[in-house]
């Protein structure tokens, strides 16, 4: 299944951004710690242009650790770009990043002007309340489902620093097509357009294949399910998930994979390492090389 969800506010939100941008002294990005290139806006690359970027890894108490160090690594090879991490209501750690902002805008004078800085993040990544620890006040709204921010705000914090609050924008096409799993795996996605037990197969197959004991910790099994299909199956049973006859209820086992992975209950997971999505990436273009080389395309 194709994952691709662009409401129209969505649209309206990526046009006001690239308008304004080009007035930015620096931005920051929130992207998911268990996910951090799906999580990553591809647009914005091309909107920023030398404008300095904060990557701000944000839920790193749901990550694995160690790929978190990782991807760490493997942001800063990009010019310009600094990355960091951050857990949730970390005043301390989220006022760190003003001061790292000052580091990389060495040349702009707070006397004459203020800092602008543009904050931007996809949905449901935390963007929200961390500008609310930012800013120690309730200064955007805050919510459990994606795309809560619908329209922009400047924010006045200390130090005359103007935040630019945006909407969380997906972009039209999710490629490579694990990159749209994997945001529906976080919550990135709203759940009335995605196929629950499609999404949850392709998480139960990840987990068996990357956090074996995690998951055979987790569900009570003493071996390991063959692939995913056998993990649900199995969760039914030892759930008591059975509809009529015995037949597993997918559906509720797929909320329950889910819903555990969102919370953190199966441990500190990551959905993706530097290495996984480069390769990914060869492979998406090798196929539309041979797309564009066939015949008549």
């Amino acid at each position: 299944m194709a994952i691709n969800w662009f409401p129209g506010h969505m649209h309206k939100a990526r046009k006001e951004i690239k308008k304004v941008m080009p007035q930015m002294d620096l931005i920051i990005e929130v992207v998911d710690a268990r996910l951090p290139f799906s999580s990553e806006n591809p647009l914005v690359p091309a909107l920023r242009g030398d404008t300095p970027v904060i990557k701000v890894l944000n839920k790193r108490d749901l990550a694995d650790p160690a790929i978190t160090e990782r991807w760490l690594a493997w942001l800063e090879t990009d010019r310009g770009v600094r990355a960091i991490t951050m857990t949730h209501n970390q005043r301390a750690e989220a006022l760190d990043i003003l001061r790292l902002a000052g580091e990389m805008t060495p040349d702009h004078d707070r006397q004459k002007r203020a800092l602008r800085v543009m904050i931007l993040g996809i949905p449901n990544v935390g963007k929200s309340t961390l500008i609310n620890t930012i800013a120690g006040r309730p200064a955007a709204k805050t919510g459990n489902e994606p795309a809560v921010t619908r329209a922009q705000q400047a924010i006045k914090l200390s130090g005359n620093v103007l935040l630019y609050d945006t909407p969380g924008f997906l972009w039209p096409k999710l490629s490579p097509e694990a990159c749209g799993y994997r945001l529906a795996i976080s919550g990135a996605i709203r759940s009335a357009v995605i196929e629950f037990e499609d999404v949850a197969m392709f998480e139960a197959d990840y987990l068996l294949e990357a956090y074996p004991q995690l998951v055979m910790a987790r569900y009570g099994f003493e071996e390991l399910p063959q692939d995913g299909l056998a993990l649900m199956d199995g969760i039914a049973q030892k759930r008591r998930f059975l509809g009529r006859g015995g037949v597993p209820d997918l559906h509720k086992v797929s909320e329950i994979l889910l819903n555990e992975f969102r919370a953190g209950k199966l441990g500190r997971i990551s959905l993706e390492t530097p290495e996984m999505v480069e390769k990914e990436a060869r492979e998406e273009a090798e196929r539309q090389q041979a797309r564009n080389e066939k015949p008549g395309a």
